[in-house]
Formats: structure tokens, sequence, C-alpha cells
């Protein structure tokens, strides 16, 4: 009990300092993340082969991919309603304080919404820092479509709540990082390029014993992270009936 009340007390102290509070609307589009978004979108151009960095269907597709990052991640911040980042978060979902704000959650969402357009010129993966111990940790990441790891962009929406991270992979620590196939291709399965899913909801839900169980399993019809996310599509779909995205 005395532990939890230090761990409660350090994070009423960090939200008092600083506001970890998801990012409003307008986020995306301040002067600051507007620079970040263009310059994101030049060095995704510098992915790919020479002859190829000046086609105008590249630099759209850059583009829309750079535009989309930042704002799917600050939109999946305010459905996740996490006022904490980082280790934080995870902290408040693993004590089942919050619902929903592990790295994984926004690596699953994150792709989710760069799955949206056909991509000619990119393709998407994840990518896992220490797996299978303590600080692991799992991002989304692009690279060009003949490109291999690790030259990539790395996108992490979960260290700062949904203001996006953006890391170049050949200064990462590859000892310490690696693609993470089998995670993406069965997240590709389900989210076919091109998709309508709308962007609440989620491809593994908590169930009530604690565990996680993906779309298939019968029992995550009945934990109250499903009844949650389908009140989030509901709304959704009231506030943006024309739309799967709200961000």
């Amino acid at each position: 009990m005395k532990v939890l009340s230090r761990f409660l007390g350090v994070l009423l102290v960090g939200a008092m300092v600083v506001d970890c509070s998801p990012p409003p609307v307008q986020y995306p589009y301040t002067k600051l993340v507007t620079t970040r978004r263009m310059t994101l979108k030049q060095n995704l151009l510098k992915l790919l082969p020479a002859e190829q960095q000046n086609l105008p269907e590249a630099k759209a597709e850059a583009e829309w991919l750079s535009d989309t990052a930042y704002k799917a991640a600050a939109g999946i911040s305010r459905i996740n309603n996490s006022h904490f980042p980082g280790w934080s978060g995870n902290a408040l979902v693993n004590s089942r304080l919050q619902d929903r704000g592990l790295c994984w959650h926004y690596q699953h969402d994150l792709y989710r919404e760069l799955r949206r357009r056909k991509l000619s010129f990119f393709r998407l993966g994840c990518c896992v820092r220490d797996k299978a111990e303590s600080s692991e940790h799992n991002c989304v990441y692009i690279a060009s479509k003949d490109g291999k790891w690790p030259h990539v962009w790395m996108l992490d929406a979960w260290k700062w709540n949904g203001r996006l991270r953006v890391e170049y992979g050949p200064e990462l620590n590859q000892k310490r990082w690696a693609d993470l196939e089998e995670v993406t291709d069965y997240l590709s399965d389900y989210y076919k390029e091109g998709h309508a899913i709308p962007i609440e909801q989620w491809f593994m839900v908590r169930l009530k014993n604690g565990k996680y169980g993906n779309r298939c399993d019968d029992r995550m019809r009945k934990s109250p992270q499903f009844k949650r996310m389908i009140q989030n599509i509901n709304r959704g779909y009231q506030e943006h009936p024309n739309s799967p995205v709200n961000y």
C-alpha cells in the first residue's frame, strides 16, 4: 500500500510539472509540428532511389505518411485517454487503473492508421527493442519499398503520449533493436492496405482475466474493454458518420 501511494504521488507531481494529457486536435497543425511533418517527408524521400525522389507520386506518398503519422499518433492518444506518457502509462495499465497505453497498443494502432493507403514507394513494418525483457519497447517503422532493416525511419507514438517521436534506424543500437516480422505479418493480414476499419477498433482487447485476446477470441466480447471499444466506435460514427478516422 505504501509503495502504491508513493507511486501515485510521483505521478501526481509529474502531472503538475508537465502537461501529459493527450494532444489536442490542433496539435499536428502547430508551427512546430508542421515543420516536423515536412522534415519527416523529406527524410522519407531520401530513403528512395535517386531517380524516384522527385517523382510527384513519391512526394505525395511521403507527405501522406508523414502527415498521417503525426495526426494519427495524437488521435490514438485521445482515444486511449491516457494522461501519462511512457513507462508511467504502462504502470497504470498494468495496475488496471487505465485501459490502454502500452507501447504495443500504440504500435498496433499506428500501424492500422498507416495502412489506410496503398503504398507504391514505401512499406511499413514493426520493430522491437530488448525483446522479451522488462525494457521491451515496440514501434512502427517506414522503409522504402525494397528497403531493408535498419535503413528505416522509426515512429514512436507511445513515449510522449501521442506526440510522435521519430528516429533513424541506423542510429539506433542494433544490438538492442530488431525487425519484428511476425507482428508485421499478422497485423498486415488483418489491416489490409486501403482498409476502412474505424480508428476506435483495437486488434487486441484485454479479457477479464487480464490476458489479451484478438478478434477471433469469443471471450473478448464479454470483456469491459471490448464494451468500451464498441462505445468508442459508436461515438465515432456519430461524430464522423462519413469517415473511419477522427484526427
